[in-house]
């Protein structure tokens, strides 16, 4: 995940990266703009302060695995991540930075929640939009009960909302971002490719185009894991659990295509209503059955499915598959040379939207 409200900064009392100091120049001048246009003070002041708590919390990882208090498992995860990390500046040519050589013990099971939220009866999502990272499909919130505080008033509304737990976030390169203690319970290749997708978010991020941004550094961490394995003479990443997820998703934009089509008919609220709750109890169904039968009772999706299902719960898929295929085949026409790779997505980047989606489905029909 990319949350885009990461500039607002305010002096904090412990020492600070170089790096985190010349941004500090632009403070006042952020604020202004922000404050000027926005009445939302109370919001940006939390992201402040969240933002702020993880600046102080930060610590080199050599130092934190040098430090004979510290965990076994968590040295050698720790050890783990800084070798991915030079393994993705090297190899991928990703950002050579101290982002994730830096870690957080979080006091929390996620260091952000986002809010989604949508109309009724429509799966258009509320926007909002920041100065400098543009218009997204969320907001986030550096605790749960703000971010669920904030969605009592849009269910009063009539939206429907949707309260997820984001473990690791990119800032763009503007803050040397940390490896969080909410990534620590991962396997080895969860914590390694994440690491290779938050970064590509700092290589490359387009304003307003969340599929864009998302399938871009999904890709990048595809391929940088499998080239990861190969470097280091494992085997192939184990794609079972990567093809179960792609299922899922499968099952769950099936149910969005089928409740863009319902919405679209000129049907009561009531009739639409009673519709709209069908399309989910079939997908948790056809899940039910997906899981028990080829699955052989992998649950890891079942607390999703058991949770509230409304249209604003299905937004945050799609976003990370959409144009896979698309970057897929342009990498596949430069196989290994991630320059030139990384030359003609920034391209497509400049694109106008409409000619950029157009060329996107033009790669992605290409790779069928």
């Amino acid at each position: 995940m990319t949350p885009a409200f990461f500039r607002l900064f305010i002096m904090s009392r412990q020492r600070l990266t170089q790096v985190d100091l010349k941004s500090l120049r632009w403070v006042p001048f952020i604020v202004a703009f922000w404050l000027s246009g926005c009445s939302s003070v109370g919001y940006y002041g939390q992201m402040v302060k969240g933002q702020i708590d993880l600046i102080r919390a930060r610590q080199p990882i050599e130092q934190v695995i040098a430090d004979p208090s510290t965990d076994a498992r968590l040295r050698r995860r720790l050890f783990l991540a800084l070798q991915a990390r030079t393994f993705a500046s090297q190899a991928l040519w990703l950002p050579d930075n101290r982002s994730y050589r830096l870690y957080v013990q979080l006091d929390r099971p996620f260091v952000l929640w986002n809010l989604f939220a949508t109309p009724e009866f429509s799966l258009a999502p509320r926007t909002y939009c920041f100065p400098i990272a543009g218009c997204v499909a969320y907001r986030g919130y550096y605790q749960e009960a703000a971010a669920r505080a904030a969605a009592e008033p849009l269910k009063a509304q009539g939206w429907d909302t949707y309260v997820g737990g984001v473990p690791a976030y990119s800032t763009l390169g503007w803050f040397d971002d940390p490896i969080l203690s909410s990534m620590m319970h991962w396997d080895d290749d969860r914590l390694i490719s994440t690491i290779f997708h938050e970064l590509a978010h700092q290589k490359l991020y387009v304003q307003d185009d969340t599929a864009f941004n998302e399938s871009f550094a999904t890709f990048v961490e595809r391929e940088g894991l499998r080239q990861w394995h190969a470097s280091r003479g494992l085997p192939p990443p184990d794609r079972q659990r990567e093809a179960q997820y792609r299922q899922f998703v499968a099952f769950v934009l099936e149910t969005r295509e089928r409740l863009e089509h319902l919405y679209a008919q000129p049907l009561e609220a009531s009739a639409m209503r009673e519709a709209k709750a069908e399309a989910f109890q079939e997908l948790r169904d056809k899940y039910a059955r997906l899981r028990d039968s080829q699955w052989k009772g992998d649950r890891r999706f079942d607390a999703w499915m058991a949770g509230p299902l409304n249209n604003a719960a299905l937004l945050p898929f799609g976003l990370y598959e959409r144009w896979v295929p698309a970057f897929a085949a342009l990498y596949a026409e430069h196989p290994g040379n991630w320059p030139a790779f990384y030359a003609r997505v920034e391209a497509l980047a400049a694109l106008p939207v409409t000619e950029r989606q157009a060329r996107l489905e033009a790669l992605a029909n290409s790779a069928r």
